[in-house]
């Protein structure tokens, strides 16, 4: 079945018209047609089966059914701050931790951050992020939507968290996953740069109370240490495994 989300609050058992990105996909991609069966969703942890009932030459409409509580959130409430890596990486990197059930991503900037923005193209690649994030979901069958928040230096994040659990991965940490205290947490999770992070910005963690974590014995790649230690996580806390 066909999962489109709508930015808006579905109406139950009623005409809708929907928006210009599902009449893209589904009418110019999919070349779906009137009586095809859809689900939408409107990230309130609900579903809405629809039927199409009209195609014009730039809007579709569709006939809702009643809406259904379809809950598949983790009960692990993980804010990645994810230092922007290059390229794909950074997509790559949000659309599978999405997959994995991450509740929100803050893009972050550090010294070794290879990646250098002015403001404004900063912001248009949130707003592409988000699209991403948005079609994971869609994919995936979450029906919440995770939030890519505004690009800030890693300090400001570190200082603004009010997380339970604070980790940061690191290679010479003494611990791993399976050490850390059991039962549902709210979890901030730090990946760092491809290139690391440096001394300071690691001892500035230490002053926001975060613990290092060790994944195991190799040496990953960002993109590769972030889908790692949420799968942990997730298996660890949450409903994976």
């Amino acid at each position: 079945m066909t999962r489109i989300f709508q930015p808006f609050t579905i109406a139950q058992n009623s005409l809708i018209t929907l928006d210009d990105n599902a009449f893209n996909h589904l009418i110019r991609v999919l070349r779906m047609k009137v009586g095809e069966e859809i689900t939408l969703f409107d990230g309130t942890n609900q579903i809405t089966p629809a039927v199409i009932c009209d195609v014009h030459k730039k809007s579709v409409t569709v006939k809702t059914a009643s809406s259904i509580l379809d809950n598949r959130e983790s009960p692990l409430d993980i804010h990645l701050g994810q230092v922007i890596s290059r390229g794909e990486k950074m997509e790559f990197t949000i659309q599978k931790s999405v997959e994995l059930g991450v509740s929100s991503i803050t893009p972050l900037l550090s010294e070794r951050c290879g990646v250098k923005l002015d403001a404004e193209r900063l912001d248009k690649k949130v707003q592409q992020w988000q699209k991403i994030v948005i079609s994971a979901c869609e994919q995936c069958g979450r029906n919440v939507i995770p939030i890519i928040h505004p690009v800030i230096k890693l300090e400001t994040w570190c200082a603004s968290l009010t997380t339970q659990l604070r980790l940061n991965l690191h290679p010479k940490a003494k611990h791993g996953v399976k050490q850390l205290p059991s039962g549902k947490q709210d979890i901030s999770l730090l990946i760092g740069p491809e290139g690391g992070l440096s001394d300071s910005e690691i001892n500035m963690t230490h002053d926001y109370q975060f613990t290092d974590i060790l994944l195991g014995p190799r040496v990953l790649r960002t993109e590769t240490a972030a889908l790692t230690a949420l799968t942990a996580l997730q298996v660890h806390f949450g409903d994976l495994g």
